[in-house]
């Protein structure tokens, strides 16, 4: 596990974080995908929930994942400061001291398990603690730093909220909330491996062995067209398994083919700038990706639970 020296990036410190400092903690913008599977994986599972206790489920998920974030970005200040994407980060930029950022994250983090499992149930709650801790110590303080397979095993905690949501309702986990988990766990190599495709050299910078750093842009290319089209057949499971109709078949077969080709057409494009062109084409994609592949699920299990296909 990678050690971090307290005493960088200290000096010029204010402290005087605003809110919207504590806000960019939370990183609202990559965990609104977070927070929109977990209430899918939510919304379908059977039995029903009280809608008062389910926003509270939501919320949960959502402070659970802003607090993990936040104690994501208080162990990685050192690389945040050197890599120009998240030099603006408020630790780095020197708004925040580091124990403002660790007491917030551990605040937010117990809050939302301890609220989860006295609104719902202990099983919800934790898979919620399981959640925040495989993301801040599997992934952040052990993996990232070790292995280009960071992402691969690491990824796996932006794949369990849709198992929270189901065990907020129902208590359990069942294959259904699995196949869940399984499309964003494979859907997560090529979105960040596209992404370390085109910001490779800030990755170099900060000592992070992503995959094109380690392997080369030529094997992270074939490594992300394999597990795209490993993706697209994984997501075509509920409908395989009877869970989900043709409708969320139909938006995962012309979704998986649209990845596909994007994935193809990087792995073929060898030349500097269009690679990369097409890197970032493959990321802005794939985040669109995951939020019409669920919420055609979620669709499709409403309009099936309407009776509107029966």
């Amino acid at each position: 596990m990678a050690l971090i020296d307290d005493s960088r990036n200290l000096s010029g410190m204010t402290g005087e974080a605003g809110v919207g400092d504590y806000l960019a903690l939370l990183k609202p913008t990559v965990m609104q995908l977070v927070v929109f599977t977990g209430f899918v994986g939510l919304v379908v599972a059977p039995g029903g929930i009280n809608p008062f206790i389910a926003i509270i489920a939501v919320a949960c998920i959502a402070i659970g994942a802003g607090g993990s974030a936040a104690l994501n970005m208080w162990y990685d200040s050192d690389i945040d400061a050197i890599m120009s994407r998240t030099q603006n980060r408020p630790i780095p930029a020197g708004r925040m001291t580091r124990e403002e950022a660790l007491v917030f994250g551990m605040v937010l983090s117990i809050f939302s398990v301890a609220l989860l499992g006295l609104a719902t149930n202990w099983v919800a709650a934790g898979w919620l603690a399981f959640t925040i801790f495989f993301y801040v110590v599997i992934y952040t303080m052990w993996l990232k730093r070790l292995t280009p397979q960071n992402i691969v095993i690491g990824g796996a905690a932006g794949a369990f909220p849709p198992i929270v949501g189901w065990a907020a309702v129902t208590g359990t986990v069942s294959y259904e909330s699995i196949v869940l988990f399984l499309i964003i766990f494979l859907w997560t190599p090529p979105h960040f491996w596209a992404l370390a495709l085109y910001k490779q050299s800030d990755y170099g910078a900060a000592g992070v062995p992503m995959m094109p750093n380690v392997v080369g842009e030529k094997s992270t290319k074939i490594q992300i067209f394999v597990y795209t089209l490993i993706l697209a057949a994984a997501a075509m499971l509920p409908t395989f398994f009877g869970f989900a109709g043709w409708v969320y078949g139909t938006v995962a077969v012309v979704t998986g083919f649209c990845f596909s080709y994007l994935a193809w057409r990087l792995m073929v494009t060898h030349e500097d700038v269009p690679m990369r062109k097409a890197a970032r084409t493959l990321f802005n994609y794939s985040l669109s990706y995951l939020f019409i592949v669920f919420f055609a699920f979620m669709t499709d299990n409403m309009l099936t639970r309407l009776g509107t296909f029966s």
